[in-house]
């Protein structure tokens, strides 16, 4: 299961939200919870687990989501590998 990482706005600031925190970040601008979410999503891809970054507006719109693969899933892309775990 992909490690979903959310940023969405509480009162004025912006929160990181993931199960694999055991406590939200908070961020007085969203650019920087945005940055702190990538950067969260890029460390699990690296660690060999698939992230998604989901990131809501005030209005409680999804504004984008922005998928990181495994380094294992990269790696066997770059191998030619159409779909992993397939012969």
């Amino acid at each position: 299961m992909a490690l979903l990482i959310e940023v969405t706005p509480v009162g004025q600031e912006w929160v990181v939200r993931s199960a694999e925190q055991a406590e939200d970040l908070g961020f007085t601008s969203g650019a920087r919870a945005e940055a702190a979410a990538r950067n969260l999503a890029s460390s699990g891809a690296r660690e060999g687990r698939d992230a998604e970054v989901r990131i809501y507006l005030r209005d409680g719109s999804l504004a984008g989501a922005f998928v990181y693969p495994s380094r294992f899933h990269v790696m066997a892309k770059s191998w030619g590998f159409s779909s992993v775990g397939s012969r």
